[in-house]
């Protein structure tokens, strides 16, 4: 998927891609092991099953995810991160490394890999 580049700068480039609070937190439950839609809409922060269809879609076009048939629930779709996808686990932990020395009352919820 092609969007507009506000600038050249890759910092803005990226943040034009996963910039939005709902996209790291679907490829942090994508890391964590979730597939399906009902496992995503199941997380605490309670996402709206419109953004979450929107992001899905957003991240298979990028190139993050990809889509395939469920062989847990046949008939539905489940979604995997690709190699690109993976390559932002080491953001998403350092992330909730900062979270975790910096703001109080923040959980180590995402285990190692």
């Amino acid at each position: 998927m092609k969007t507009a580049k506000r600038s050249p700068c890759p910092v803005a480039c990226t943040l034009d891609i996963i910039g939005d609070k709902w996209t790291l937190l679907v490829i942090r439950d994508m890391m964590l092991g979730r597939s399906h839609f009902k496992d995503f809409i199941a997380s605490p922060e309670g996402i709206a099953t419109n953004i979450l269809a929107d992001r899905l879609t957003k991240l298979v076009e990028w190139g993050l995810a990809q889509k395939h048939p469920s062989t847990e629930s046949p008939g539905r779709d489940a979604y995997r991160l690709t190699k690109k996808g993976e390559s932002l686990i080491a953001i998403l932990k350092s992330v909730a490394k900062w979270g975790l020395e910096n703001i109080p009352g923040t959980e180590q919820r995402m285990q190692p890999m």
